[in-house]
Parts: C-alpha cells; sequence; structure tokens
C-alpha cells in the first residue's frame, strides 16, 4: 500500500489546554497493562466510574472492545499486536488532547510498543499502570478461561504461556492486584492524579 506525502497537520482554533481550563482539570491517559486475568479491566472501569461520578470528563478503552471495531482486522502475531497498541496509543493521544483522562486496559506485552506509545504524548500525559498479579493467581482466575485453552493448545502465542511478558520497569504506579481489593486500587491511582494536580 502507498502511502500519502500530500497530507498536512491541521492546528485547530480551540487547544488542549483550552480544554482542559474549561474543563476544571488535566488530561492523560492511564495505561493499565498487566496479564490476562490480572484485573487491569476491573480496575480501569472502576477508576473510570469514580472519575465520572466526580463529574470528571473520562472514558475506558478496552482492549477486548477495541478488537470488536477499530482492529477488528488485527490477528495476535507479534506484528498485529504491536499494530493494535499503536492505533491504540494514537486514538489515546485524541482523548487526551480532547482534554479527557482515558483509560485503557490492554495486555500491551512488550515494552518496546508501551514506550513507543509513551513517545506519542507530552511529558506528564502517559501514565503507565502495572498491575502486578503472578501469573499462577491470574490462571487461577482465568474469568475467560482463556489460560485452560492455552495449556491444551486451543489457543496459541499467548501472553504468559507461549508469549512473553515483559513488565514494565519504571512505571508510574504499580498495584498488587493479588492483595489489595479495588477500591483501594482505584485510590491509589486517584491519589496519583492529586499527586500531580491533574485532578
Amino acid at each position: 500500500m502507498t502511502k500519502s506525502t500530500n497530507i498536512t497537520w491541521h492546528h485547530t482554533s480551540i487547544s488542549k489546554h483550552d480544554r482542559r481550563s474549561q474543563n476544571g482539570h488535566g488530561s492523560c491517559t492511564l495505561w493499565f497493562t498487566g496479564l490476562s486475568g490480572s484485573g487491569k479491566s476491573t480496575i480501569a472501569n472502576a477508576v473510570s466510574y469514580e472519575l465520572f461520578r466526580q463529574g470528571i470528563n473520562e472514558y475506558v478503552l478496552d482492549g477486548d472492545n477495541i478488537r470488536h471495531g477499530l482492529n477488528k482486522d488485527l490477528g495476535f502475531s507479534d506484528y498485529d499486536r504491536s499494530e493494535n497498541i499503536r492505533r491504540i496509543g494514537e486514538v489515546a493521544k485524541l482523548f487526551v488532547d480532547s482534554g479527557k483522562i482515558v483509560t485503557t486496559a490492554f495486555i500491551s506485552p512488550f515494552r518496546s510498543d508501551r514506550d513507543l506509545v509513551r513517545s506519542l504524548f507530552e511529558e506528564g500525559e502517559f501514565i503507565e499502570v502495572f498491575i502486578d498479579c503472578p501469573l499462577e493467581e491470574c490462571e487461577r482466575r482465568d474469568p475467560k478461561q482463556l489460560y485452560a485453552k492455552a495449556r491444551r493448545g486451543e489457543i496459541k502465542d499467548f501472553t504468559g504461556i507461549d508469549s512473553p511478558y515483559e513488565a514494565p520497569e519504571n512505571p508510574e504506579i504499580t498495584i498488587q492486584s493479588g492483595s489489595v481489593t479495588v477500591e483501594e486500587a482505584v485510590e491509589q491511582v486517584l491519589n496519583y492524579l492529586r499527586d500531580k494536580n491533574i485532578l
């Protein structure tokens, strides 16, 4: 496919800072990463709900939901996983520009892909939230029975079984989801946002 070179970025009349000022709060991406079953989606949705309850402009981008639409043409090869994350990063950047706090819940197993997404944002706009949960606990939970299928060979290239997960080295937030409640995890994230004057 040939890429067009006749494309120009158009600046809009309303800036990201104008939207933040009108909203009365900052905007950022909360990038939840971790193994399947670690609690990413549960915690991300709970954070988003609490932000909404407080009158904050927010939105959730969930991995499974995105693959029903925007990324339904992608599989689970290393290339497709990277492209999946790249596209989500670009969408998340648009949400941040619109003045929202966007929570994303993606395994995003490769450190280089997460670093690429981080590079799209200004300093302080990309907040990596590592949902740290032992593989054994994730398998015990296995809400979608994916680990069981992977162990039987019914799913190939499954993260944590026959495809690697590269844990973040310096995440802004680490949540030990096996030892804290969802409510405690939410408060941990909100405290970070308050400390950084995003809320």
